[in-house]
């Protein structure tokens, strides 16, 4: 697959909910994934240790309000989109959630991925 195949396998698992499954499928075994600086998890390699993280926070979700993922913008080997979310979690309660996702595509799999986001 190249990165306009693999941003359109991302965006539409994800907007079906399958997004443990778009890990096991789309991503390198040597993925890293970062987050903003001092946040939990701010830089994990491996697919495991992403699926694990992923698993970790949509445990963590009690009501999915809303959700969007925007179409994919695609430049060489990396892609982008931006999501919006409204959620509630068990620890923090309702939240509406905006942030920017960048994606690294390398021999048909994301080998990188990074988000960005408010810290407010």
């Amino acid at each position: 697959m190249n990165t306009w195949d693999v941003a359109k396998k991302w965006q539409e698992m994800c907007n079906k909910g399958e997004n443990l499954e778009c890990i096991n499928e789309l991503y390198a075994e040597n993925v890293i994934s970062n987050e903003m600086p001092g946040m939990p998890g701010e830089k994990i390699t491996g697919k495991q240790e992403v699926w694990n993280k992923n698993k970790e926070w949509l445990d963590n979700v009690t009501e999915f309000h809303s959700s969007s993922i925007s179409e994919p913008v695609v430049a060489g080997n990396h892609f982008t989109t931006k999501m919006d979310f409204d959620i509630t979690f068990k620890d923090r309660g309702r939240q509406q959630m905006e942030e920017l996702a960048v994606f690294e595509v390398k021999d048909g799999k994301i080998v990188s991925e990074q988000f960005l986001y408010s810290m407010e």
